[in-house]
């Protein structure tokens, strides 16, 4: 199971039905809040989180995540990253950085890589 936590709907519809069609098991989520709120995570293989959100973005999101215990694999999507905020990313755990605007493919690789799959 993939979860995908964005504010934007298209972007996030559109990234699940691509998971989806290439095999994959994928829940969206509008926002962090969200997705805390639907209970304790259960299960899921892989989060891909967007950087900016209203309220609390997906790096606040992580960090909140790993400070429950929640260690999943997780892709930060991000128009744009400083150093420090790069630096606090990895601190959270964050196994792969994928930039905006990108391809389905780009999200493809880095999901088999932090899943451990190859490419």
């Amino acid at each position: 199971m993939i979860f995908i936590v964005d504010d934007d709907y298209a972007a996030r519809d559109s990234l699940r039905i691509l998971l989806e069609c290439k095999g994959f098991e994928a829940k969206e989520f509008a926002s962090g809040r969200a997705f805390l709120d639907a209970g304790p995570p259960g299960g899921g293989n892989c989060l891909i989180l967007d950087m900016h959100m209203p309220g609390m973005g997906g790096l606040q999101l992580l960090e909140e995540l790993r400070r429950i215990g929640y260690l999943v694999p997780a892709i930060l999507i991000s128009g744009s990253l400083d150093p420090a905020t790069l630096n606090r990313a990895r601190a959270a755990g964050v196994s792969r950085v994928v930039e905006k605007p990108y391809e389905i493919e780009d999200i493809l690789y880095e999901l088999r890589l932090a899943l451990g799959r190859g490419c």
